[in-house]
Formats: C-alpha cells, sequence, structure tokens
C-alpha cells in the first residue's frame, strides 16, 4: 500500500510541476526585422499581439485581428 502511495504523490507532483512550466512559459515572442516591432504569440488561448516600443521601456502590445493558425473569413468586403 506504500508503494501506491508514494506512487500517487510521485505522478502528482509531475503533473503539478508540468502544469506550472505549462501556465509558466504561456507567452513566446518573435522579433521583426524593424528594431521597434515585436509579435508575442499567447500559446494558451492562440491570439497574436504586435509588440511596439518607439523608446526605452514598456511596450505597447495590441491584439491582431487573425489568431494564430486560423483562416480569414474571405466573404467579408
Amino acid at each position: 500500500m506504500s508503494i501506491l502511495i508514494g506512487a500517487a504523490s510521485i505522478s502528482a507532483a509531475i503533473l503539478l510541476s508540468t502544469l506550472i512550466t505549462t501556465l509558466g512559459g504561456r507567452y513566446v515572442g518573435f522579433e521583426s526585422p524593424a528594431e521597434d516591432t515585436a509579435w508575442l504569440v499567447d500559446r494558451l488561448t492562440g491570439r497574436l499581439y504586435k509588440c511596439q516600443a518607439s523608446e526605452r521601456g514598456r511596450a505597447t502590445c495590441k491584439a491582431e485581428p487573425t489568431a494564430t493558425g486560423s483562416i480569414p473569413d474571405k466573404t467579408k468586403p
């Protein structure tokens, strides 16, 4: 019985650490050729953000209308 309790606690610890790692690394960024622009991808929701920093400090990010992996609707004018 103690072996089952030990195995269950180890598997719970592994699952919890995987969840924390996944949520901690939620965003991934890609630099563009321009120095003041970068793209940020939210891996949890699939949203794409365009971030700009015209000077040193915090960047401003706005969501792009097309999510990663989605197909734009061609029927809209």
